[in-house]
């Protein structure tokens, strides 16, 4: 059986801004194990990228856990001081930020960047370093390395800057590698690449992988689990299948209903999801989804209902659900 990875229950984060408590996370509960591969959906702003950061101890001012616990690899993340982060940060968790060109240092080479990783992480000397950085750039299927080295990123195609990105993120062979909307400023024939490159390796060298997007295209062949979040909550996890096939919650639904699908032979119009996301700073009292939902009911507003669960692998945070559920064990009777 596969070892537990990542462990974080009962999250809660907020950025204490000037106009008042910006509720970002919202008691988030998420396991993973070793070798997994997650996939973290949701529209901007649900959440997806500030549980990530969290991971990594990297949340930005103003933002501060006030809640829960973060378990990765042995390492009680909420616990450990910048230092201690510091040591793990590459070496045991890496990230690839969603724009190559603002996370790559424009006044130094791409040689210079990946081996500094490598000699802040590791005991190797220059020249050591110098040949892990050759084989990484071949690892991630970048031609010339020798001469891609002394390059600098604005020399690069935004292709090649996002496998410089996973090249460093690599460095270390770390257990997660954290991918937020890695293929975001691509185009659709190097997206493809990207994703096939970041399985390939990730089968090489053994490592985890969550995959943040707001596009479910993305994980649908990629990612084992899907997590979907809305308003700094998970309404819905599943295995992939479960979460295509089987969708539970409306939201989930929506996103869903706003996938084109080429295989139709019918035009048929996309359904966006009418509505606005929700003003962080005064959260519905109960399901985030409700003011947005055709299917609300009124404890929809008041109250956010516990997770049904629907299979050992699914569950999902929905009233709907809970009523059917009374339907059923009553017969249909009120």
């Amino acid at each position: 059986m596969s070892n537990l990875l990542l462990d974080i229950k009962n999250l809660r984060l907020s950025f204490f801004t000037p106009a008042g408590e910006v509720k970002a996370l919202n008691d988030v509960n998420l396991q993973m194990n070793e070798g997994d591969v997650l996939g973290i959906v949701g529209e901007s702003g649900s959440g997806k990228s500030v549980t990530a950061y969290s991971i990594m101890g990297l949340v930005p001012f103003p933002g501060k856990i006030i809640g829960g616990t973060i378990d990765f690899n042995g390492h009680r993340i909420n616990d450990m001081t910048e230092a201690e982060l510091r040591e793990i940060r590459g070496n045991e968790v890496s990230i690839i930020f969603q724009d190559p060109m603002t996370s790559l240092n424009p006044v130094y080479t791409i040689g210079n960047q990946i081996r500094e990783v490598i000699l802040l992480h590791t005991d190797m000397n220059k020249e050591q370093a110098h040949k892990r950085a050759l084989e990484l750039l071949t690892l991630v299927g970048i031609n010339e390395p020798e001469k891609r080295l002394k390059q600098y990123p604005h020399e690069l195609s935004g292709g090649m800057r996002q496998r410089v990105m996973i090249a460093i993120a690599l460095a270390c062979e770390p257990k997660l590698l954290i991918a937020d909307e890695p293929t975001t400023a691509l185009d659709v024939t190097i997206q493809a690449q990207i994703l096939e490159l970041m399985i390939d390796l990730k089968e090489k060298i053994n490592m985890s992988i969550i995959m943040i997007t707001h596009d479910l295209g993305v994980v649908a062949n990629m990612c084992q689990k899907i997590v979907v979040m809305y308003g700094g909550k998970i309404v819905e996890s599943g295995t992939s299948d479960e979460i295509f096939y089987n969708p539970q919650h409306e939201y989930t639904k929506g996103l869903l209903r706003s996938i084109p699908n080429l295989s139709d032979k019918e035009r048929k119009k996309l359904i966006p999801i009418e509505g606005s996301p929700i003003d962080a700073l005064n959260p519905p009292a109960g399901c985030p989804f409700a003011p947005r939902c055709d299917k609300c009911m009124k404890i929809c507003l008041r109250e956010m209902p516990e997770y049904t669960k629907i299979s050992e692998t699914h569950e999902c945070a929905c009233w709907l659900l809970q009523k059917e559920m009374f339907e059923a064990s009553t017969g249909g009777e009120a």
